[in-house]
This record gives structure tokens, C-alpha cells and sequence, in this order.
């Protein structure tokens, strides 16, 4: 049994009554994936005229076994004295194999019909993360100061976008999801290819995140040929195929960020800004006081130059200055900065309003004894202690601290 194409135009006119049935399938859009069409009687008889519309792909199907199949357009004659035909073109290994192997278990003995099956692109279906999912964005890194290497900002992201298919292998395709279901729409399985297209989208994430590629994360809609790619290499899209569907386009229309992330990135931001401003001033203030250390005649101006700095900096940067001129001071042959004072044991001076005189010769005596005549430091007597004759309260200074009366 197999299918003889017509010659063309023979569709209509004056041969229509030489043939004893007509079967054809209307255009099936882009919701219907698959529609079962028959005669009256449940039999394609010889000489019935069976109509292939572009983008179609018939199937001839005999009690649970494959008869014929074509996936090139036009009219053929069936006939059940030849052999299949299989006008495949791009589908010739998949049908050979659907005629060999594909049967059915528990169908009618007799049963005939022509399964259509929708082999254009379907468009227009959407996915989405509905919780954040972790991505690895490399266009802000970190240093990491004790292994010298930078690591990815981790954040989490929402990404929505359009993905197609299309029908690659109707003998898996009907034996894994249409059975011989009369029409087989594509809401029947979209929802569930949603989550498993998101699935595979989460798994491209993590590979796109990884050191081998570094996409930054809000240039992820710009990169949708490498999504493509990368899912197609990895077989992330595995479910799907097992169905006989392929993923034909895939495009992320919009990445956003939780709040968290936001945060983050903007505390980067802020840092990284720092971090240059800081790091340039400590470049000039460093570059300043070698130039100091360096000329002998322009010390003085150089160094109030770089305290004016320092000042300027809230002290961040004082610290460089002091490992500048302790590596001059370290070599043999350079000299010590002039400004800087060596520290001694020598006693420093007392305060003035702390200041002892010598009661023998009235000197101000700064150590143990009078370095005029070595009279003995005078120690101050206490104060006595004295009681207000109006309050009774114990005062030591002229005053009363209670009700402030005078104290002889």
C-alpha cells in the first residue's frame, strides 16, 4: 500500500468523481500540532485522493502500523497494491523507520486514516522566571586579596522572553505525546514545555556565567544567538526533544534584578568609585613626598604640600608618607628627611599652669631639685578642708558650694 502523486491539476474538475474519497486537512495555523483525518467508513479505499497542504506532514496509518507518508506538498492517489513510496524529502530515515517499527497495541483491526501533523515553526510563546534565579555576573568582579584572583558579583535575576519550535520527528512525536488523538492543539503541551524551556534557560544561565564566557548580566537580551548555541551544544533542551520538538528561536526580552541584587550593584558602584578616587590620591600623595624626599631644596614646600593633602584626604592616605621615608631612611646612602624629628627620653616640659617654683630661690624647678640651688622640689600641701558656718558643708575653696557663703 502506498501513495502515487497526481499529475498536477487534477485536483476538482471532471476527475473529482474517479476518485472514491478525498482527504485533505485545512491550514492548522499555529495552535494545531496534529489532526486525524478519515472517511465515513473508517477505510481509505484504492483510488482515494489524498490532498498535502505546505507545511503538513501526512502520515498513512493502518491498524497501529505505517503504511506511507509524505512531507512534500501536493495530490497522490492511494493505492494498496504498491509498496510505500515515502515521498519524504527531509523526513525519508524518519518515516522509513515509522513504517517499520511503529504499531500500536489495542487499536481497531481495521482502521484507516491520514494523520496531519503541523511542521511550521510555531510563534509566539512566552516563558518566564517567576521566582529570581542565581547568575554569576562577571562585569562586576571582586578581588579577592588573599588569592590574587577576582570571583563574579552573584545576583538574582527575572528574565522573560519568546521562544518557537516546530514538529522535527512526527514518529517520536506521536508515539511519545499524540498517540491517535483526533487533534492535538498546542495548549496541550505548552504549559508544561514552559517549565521545562525555563529549566533548560536556568542551566544556559549557569553555563553563560561561568570564566569561559563572562556575558554580563544585563546584556543577556543581546545575546540570544549565544543562548541558542549554548542550549543546543549542552543538549539542555533534552525533554523537549524526547517529544520530537525542536527549539527554533529563542530571545530574552527584558532582565530584571531583585531588590538585593540592585543593592549590591549599586554598593559596587559606589565602591568602585571610592576605591579609583582613593586610589589616586594615594598615587599623587606617594608621588608627592618621593619628589620631597628627593630634592633637598624644595623639601619644605613639598612637604606642606603633602600635609595639605593628607588634610584634605580625612588622614586616609598619612600612612604612605611614613612608609616613603622610612624606605629612604633604611638605605645607606640617602639622607633622612630633614622635618622629622627624632624622638628622645628627655622629660618634656610641664604645662605652665602645672609650672613649680623653688620656694628658696624662686626658679621654676622642672625636675626633682632646683637646678639653680638644689634646693628640693616643693610639694604642694593639701587643701584643707573647711565647714561653712551658715550650712555646715565641708568646702575646700573660699566659697560654699551649697548656699555660697563666704569661708574665712
Amino acid at each position: 500500500m502506498g501513495l502515487i502523486k497526481a499529475a498536477l491539476g487534477a485536483v476538482g474538475g471532471t476527475l473529482g468523481d474517479q476518485w472514491k474519497d478525498l482527504i485533505s486537512c485545512e491550514d492548522m495555523g499555529n495552535d494545531t500540532l496534529m489532526v486525524k483525518k478519515t472517511t465515513k467508513s473508517g477505510q481509505i479505499t484504492k483510488d482515494s485522493r489524498i490532498i498535502v497542504a505546505p507545511g503538513q506532514v501526512a502520515v498513512i496509518y493502518d491498524s497501529g502500523t505505517i503504511l506511507d507518508a509524505t512531507a512534500e506538498e501536493g495530490s497522490y492517489n492511494f493505492d494498496q497494491s504498491t509498496s510505500p513510496s515515502f515521498f519524504a524529502g527531509q523526513f525519508g530515515d524518519v518515516f522509513k523507520e515509522m513504517w517499520t517499527r511503529f504499531t500500536y497495541g489495542g487499536t481497531p483491526n481495521k482502521e484507516q486514516a491520514v494523520f496531519y501533523f503541523n511542521i511550521k515553526e510555531i510563534k509566539d510563546n512566552k516563558f518566564g522566571t517567576g521566582s529570581p534565579i542565581p547568575f554569576q555576573d562577571w562585569s562586576h568582579p571582586i578581588p579577592n586579596q588573599m588569592t590574587g584572583t577576582m570571583t563574579p558579583l552573584r545576583v538574582q535575576v527575572r528574565c522573560y522572553g519568546k521562544y518557537t519550535f516546530k514538529i522535527s520527528d512526527p514518529a517520536v512525536f506521536m508515539r511519545n505525546h499524540a498517540g491517535t488523538a483526533d487533534v492535538v492543539k498546542k495548549d496541550d503541551l505548552v504549559e508544561q514545555m514552559r517549565t521545562e524551556v525555563v529549566a533548560s534557560f536556568q542551566n544556559v544561565l549557569n553555563e553563560l556565567g561561568t570564566s569561559n564566557h563572562k556575558v554580563p548580566v544585563l546584556e543577556l537580551p543581546s545575546n540570544t544567538d549565544e543562548i541558542k548555541k549554548t542550549m543546543d551544544d549542552k543538549v539542555f533542551d533534552e525533554p523537549i526533544r524526547e517529544r520530537g520538538i525542536q527549539l527554533v528561536g529563542f530571545a530574552v526580552e527584558s532582565v530584571t534584578l531583585d531588590d538585593e541584587s540592585m543593592k549590591k550593584i549599586d554598593n559596587y558602584e559606589l565602591s568602585s568609585n571610592s576605591f579609583m578616587q582613593q586610589g589616586s590620591l594615594v598615587g599623587a600623595y606617594s608621588n608627592a613626598v618621593q619628589d620631597a624626599a628627593n630634592n633637598a631644596n624644595g623639601a619644605a614646600s613639598g612637604v606642606l604640600g603633602v600635609g595639605m593633602m593628607n588634610m584634605a584626604s580625612g588622614g586616609m592616605i598619612g600612612g604612605t608618607a611614613q612608609g616613603v621615608f622610612a624606605q629612604k631612611g633604611a638605605t645607606t646612602d640617602e639622607p633622612v628627611d630633614p622635618f622629622a624629628k627624632e624622638e628622645k627620653d628627655e622629660p618634656k616640659d610641664t604645662k605652665e599652669e602645672d609650672a613649680v617654683y623653688c620656694t628658696k630661690c624662686g626658679s621654676k624647678v622642672t625636675g626633682k631639685f632646683c637646678a639653680e640651688c638644689g634646693e628640693p622640689r616643693p610639694v604642694p600641701e593639701e587643701p584643707k578642708e573647711k565647714k561653712c558656718p551658715n550650712c555646715g558643708t565641708v568646702v575646700t575653696g573660699k566659697f560654699c558650694t551649697e548656699c555660697g557663703t563666704k569661708v574665712e
